[in-house]
């Protein structure tokens, strides 16, 4: 497939435009030319020297990432920048970004993903952010306390050995969650005024816990790289029906 096609295809599959003045990630195509063709494509959450250099090694043609090099600007290209950008302008593997539409996307996003692991249903748009949205909410098909809520989680993400922190303030019995994965506690409030009983994300800030204490909402978090997996997947899955080679390339962090 001509690289220029598979940009446009994903950018329009992932409504990427949308996103273009919301996000500090510019995303779509970030490094390599529109020219050349693409036949096996790499997927990893993160852009590092690790996941690059995988990328060679599998023989990709592209890397697709969830978060990417370049975050408001980039003045050189030196440093952690360049070590990260060098495997892939060496080999001319192209890498590919998507940070908010790839959360947003209600059905290949990450967290439809999750929404998905916990089985919710009625699902909406969730985790407002100007006329977009980057997350999900929905009704759990039976209600469920918090540990059950947590073991789920717990046991289908991968922590690399961390577990699930639950911030426990919420009702006994959990019916209705909202999700915004990767650092969405910011999004707190919002869950607090549409009547969840819960909002899973990956990972908090310190004035979480008390907010969710007066609040009177659990927080789970899950993992920033365990609940940012699912996007990638998706998307790996979807370039396959485009008749593509693919490998992902697992590099948890642990956070």
């Amino acid at each position: 497939m001509d690289r220029s096609e598979f940009v446009s295809r994903l950018d329009e599959e992932l409504d990427t435009d949308a996103y273009a003045d919301l996000d500090a990630s510019p995303n779509g195509l970030q490094v390599g030319s529109a020219g050349g063709e693409v036949e096996h494509v790499a997927f990893a959450v993160d852009a590092a020297v690790a996941t690059a250099e995988a990328a060679v090694r599998a023989g990709a043609d592209a890397l697709v990432v969830h978060h990417g090099i370049v975050w408001g600007g980039l003045d050189r290209v030196t440093g952690r920048a360049h070590d990260r950008v060098a495997p892939l302008i060496r080999e001319d593997v192209a890498l590919y970004v998507s940070h908010l539409p790839l959360d947003g996307h209600q059905e290949l996003g990450n967290a439809a993903g999750v929404a998905d692991l916990l089985g919710l249903d009625d699902r909406e748009p969730f985790g407002e952010l100007g006329p977009e949205y980057i997350g999900q909410r929905g009704m759990l098909a039976e209600p469920a306390t918090t540990g059950e809520l947590a073991a789920t989680l717990d046991s289908d993400l991968h922590h690399d050995g961390e577990g699930v922190q639950v911030l426990d303030f919420g009702p006994d019995e959990i019916e209705d969650v909202a999700v915004v994965t990767g650092s969405g506690s910011d999004w707190l409030d919002e869950a607090v005024e549409v009547g969840a009983d819960a909002l899973v994300t990956g990972e908090g800030k310190g004035k979480a816990y008390h907010e969710a204490r007066e609040a009177g909402i659990t927080v789970l978090l899950a993992g920033h790289y365990a609940t940012e997996t699912f996007g990638v997947r998706a998307l790996q899955e979807l370039v396959e029906g485009w008749g593509l080679e693919t490998a992902y390339l697992d590099h948890p962090t642990g956070l």
